[in-house]
């Protein structure tokens, strides 16, 4: 199986910024496609940004210029740094990997767990 762990989350000031990593681990064949959701109070869960195999990467407009997602595959991390950050960015943020176990030869969706940021105002 494959387990992800997040970090970076917390309190921060409207404006300031926030790093936050996702480490994956277990039997790791292959990665592809990793991606960061955030779930505020009373919302539904909405992705935040993508990163391909290829380090292709894509972004929700209401962060767009704001946040940069990246990976390290040699540690199998995926990160997200974010800049200028609002209110409207408070909420649950999780990272979502695909991946493939040395057992099997299909990739798998796997989620963290989730880390709390909170921007004050």
């Amino acid at each position: 199986q494959v387990q992800l762990v997040e970090s970076g989350g917390g309190l921060v000031q409207a404006g300031g910024p926030l790093r936050l990593s996702c480490a994956a681990s277990g039997s790791i064949a292959s990665i592809n496609t990793m991606r960061w959701y955030r779930q505020a109070p009373g919302k539904q869960r909405e992705l935040v940004a993508t990163i391909t195999g290829g380090d292709s990467t894509n972004y929700a407009d209401s962060v767009k210029c704001r946040f940069t997602i990246t990976r390290a595959n040699a540690n199998n991390t995926v990160y997200l740094q974010m800049n200028s950050l609002k209110s409207e960015d408070t909420g649950v943020y999780y990272c979502r990997a695909g991946a493939r176990i040395v057992s099997e030869y299909i990739f798998q969706g796997y989620w963290g767990q989730g880390t709390q940021d909170t921007v004050s105002s």
